[in-house]
């Protein structure tokens, strides 16, 4: 069922130097970042791809934490439909745990603070959680937060969770479901994956499996405000919203350590921003949907780098 829909064209006829690609590629160390994946577009055109062995076009490739910016887009459509606001309490989807209330800072925190990786907690509860707590939702409510919510930037993987468990308690649909026909079946993505708990909730913050032109795809969506092959998609709104700066990873950093880091340039809603005014959805050991507005492109790659 595997096919390729987004058109092809060349480096040279989109305007890029097809010798600067092979640079690019060839500036990869072999002991440190292995390929899996290059997919390159400027103008809505593919103009360079590539596969290594025993990766392949119509195979997929598990995208850890890229799968954030997947949950994200979940959340968009339940904003556009009225199924939640972003400033709607987290405590208030969930009644079973009401009597955690008088926790600290806890009433306090909204889905915008899950978003934007800003909960407040002192480290990140993931691994505890995972292992200790059959309930994640649970364990993630029970979680001191130290800081108030908002006003701290710490990478959260278990708040994106959190998200998906939002998402299927006010539209009765696990996030792969809930996304099939508002954003798979537009894109022409088939056959996707994504790894549940135990309460049949998809992970969220990982374990999404999408296939390179799949990731292009997002990509030339968010690129284009909402947009696919013309017809908006997602909403033009929420493309605006959840790409932009809202918090600082990094407040103290200085200039010049700013101007030198892809790390610290602001998060947006499971968006980081990106030097050059490109932002990105980025996964662990090398997975990324990087995408360029001023120069119209979006740069794929998925790989095993030990850094």
């Amino acid at each position: 069922s595997w096919c390729q829909s987004i058109p092809r064209s060349t480096p040279e006829a989109e305007g890029v130097s097809s010798s600067a690609i092979q640079k690019f590629i060839e500036s990869y160390k072999k002991e440190k970042q292995e390929l899996h994946s290059v997919m390159i577009l400027r103008h809505g055109k593919v103009i360079s791809e590539a596969w290594w062995s025993p990766y392949a076009p119509e195979l997929k490739h598990s995208m850890y934490s890229v799968s954030k910016s997947w949950t994200s887009t979940a959340v968009g459509f339940a904003v556009s439909e009225n199924k939640l606001k972003v400033t709607d309490k987290v405590l208030s989807f969930f009644p079973e745990y009401a009597d955690l209330s008088s926790n600290n800072f806890l009433k306090d925190l909204i889905v915008k603070d899950l978003l934007t990786m800003s909960v407040g907690h002192k480290t990140e509860p993931l691994r505890s959680v995972i292992v200790m707590q059959p309930d994640w939702i649970l364990g993630f409510l029970k979680t001191p937060i130290e800081y108030a919510p908002g006003t701290k930037f710490l990478y959260n993987t278990l708040a994106t969770y959190l998200l998906s468990a939002i998402v299927q308690k006010v539209t009765g649909q696990s996030l792969i479901n809930y996304l099939e026909p508002r954003l798979f079946k537009p894109l022409g993505i088939s056959g996707v994956d994504w790894e549940y708990d135990s309460k049949g909730i998809n992970t969220g913050g990982w374990g999404i499996r999408v296939k390179t032109e799949d990731m292009a795809k997002l990509g030339l969506t968010y690129l284009n405000g909402g947009k696919y092959n013309g017809k908006e998609v997602i909403s033009n709104a929420w493309v605006k919203e959840a790409t932009q700066k809202h918090i600082d990873q990094n407040p103290e950093a200085s200039q010049a350590k700013k101007d030198s880091s892809d790390w610290i340039q602001g998060y947006g809603y499971q968006f980081w921003r990106c030097r050059n005014g490109a932002f990105r959805a980025d996964g662990a050991y090398g997975q990324y949907i990087v995408m360029m507005p001023e120069q119209d492109a979006v740069v794929v790659i998925t790989s095993e780098s030990m850094d």
